[in-house]
């Protein structure tokens, strides 16, 4: 499944280390267009890669619209070009200003950002009636997966109506996010992913009937963005794909997208028969998952995982004899997002070898200048 990242030069890498392939970054953005037929229906998620040069091999592919999780990513965002930017959260505390300070530094972007809370928002429209600055709303809709958004269609439709009627806000559309749909099995994904893509039609159906007919609709992830991309004419807003795991890969594997991105690591003991220790710990690759499903190791795949700690990771394996301390290994995060998160920087492959470039992981503090 991954006899391609054979990688000459790994020896000059410190471990652990964030490995990227550029050129595979590239094939899964042109993979993004063709499912959606034209880079103008992408707003892509920007929490994956948090990267600069990521945005702009985007951006080069005429993406023009992206979706990011924080004040930073926003930033990231607005400084490599992008003009349409949606904040996938309900700006709270100090967010609002930062939001408010954003929409000031870069006059000529489109920013938005999500509502499902009425208080919320009049705190906001508030902040922009006081700076006379004008932002974006997605009235965000909870489609059944019961983590932000409003499940109400009458709560749809009054902060709807207070968005329209607010100086400082305009409407930009409804956000509807499928994370729940997420099975492995493709006609069950199907049928999941329609039975919550009916919520979202009939608050469509609701906020045309009370005057309010919606300009536009963002949904899904990466699981659903095959459904998406070609049975609806809404924007997709995939973020895994850009970069993928073993996670999507073993899951989805209908979904046409390579594994660009993997972390280097290295044996640094051996102890006790057929068992190793890596210096791949918590900080090192995600593990919110069970032991298990934390990192595929190419050439280790059958190895069992024993105990996973802050800087180190023991498994047991029938061939561990064939390891020497020192021996490095490449793993495929099962959860590739949070992941890179972990790391100030990407080390890049081009040609399966080494390239002596990085790529920093920019947006990765909470804050950049803003």
């Amino acid at each position: 499944m991954y006899e391609r990242w054979a990688i000459q030069g790994l020896d000059r890498v410190a471990s652990p280390a964030l490995l990227v392939r550029p050129c595979v970054v590239e094939q899964n953005v042109e993979r993004m267009i063709d499912l959606c037929g034209s880079p103008k229906r992408l707003r892509p998620h920007v929490k994956t890669h948090k990267m600069d040069e990521v945005m702009r091999i985007q951006l080069s592919a005429g993406i023009d619209k992206f979706k990011a999780s924080t004040i930073a990513e926003v930033e990231m965002c607005l400084a490599a070009g992008a003009q349409d930017v949606l904040l996938a959260y309900s700006p709270v505390g100090p967010s609002k200003d930062r939001l408010i300070q954003l929409a000031e530094a870069y006059p000529d972007a489109r920013l938005s950002f999500l509502a499902d809370d009425e208080a919320a928002l009049l705190a906001i429209i508030k902040r922009c009636v006081k700076t006379e600055v004008s932002l974006g709303v997605f009235v965000d809709l909870d489609c059944g997966m019961g983590r932000t958004g409003t499940s109400s269609l009458e709560d749809v439709v009054r902060i709807t109506k207070l968005v329209c009627s607010s100086a400082g806000l305009n409407f930009e559309g409804v956000h509807a996010y499928d994370g729940h749909v997420r099975e492995s099995n493709l006609a069950a994904r199907r049928e999941m992913w329609s039975q919550a893509m009916g919520t979202v039609e009939r608050a469509l159906a609701e906020l045309a009937e009370a005057g309010h007919p919606v300009p536009a609709v963002v949904g899904g992830g990466s699981p659903t963005f095959g459904f998406h991309a070609r049975l609806r004419e809404w924007q997709c807003s995939p973020g895994t794909s850009l970069f993928w795991d073993h996670g999507y890969k073993s899951a989805y594997p209908e979904l046409p997208f390579g594994n660009a991105a993997a972390v280097l690591t290295r044996v640094i003991s051996k102890p006790g028969t057929n068992r190793l220790c890596l210096d791949l710990g918590h900080k090192a690759v995600a593990s919110e998952g069970p032991l298990n499903k934390r990192i595929h190791l190419i050439g280790l795949e059958h190895a069992h995982f024993v105990s996973h700690s802050e800087e180190h990771l023991v498994l047991e394996a029938e061939d561990a004899d064939q390891f020497q301390v020192g021996d490095h290994l490449l793993g495929i995060p099962f959860h590739i997002c949070p992941t890179v998160a972990l790391y100030r920087e990407a080390t890049l492959i081009r040609n399966a070898e080494v390239a002596g470039e990085i790529w920093e992981v920019t947006a990765r503090n909470r804050s950049l200048t803003i």
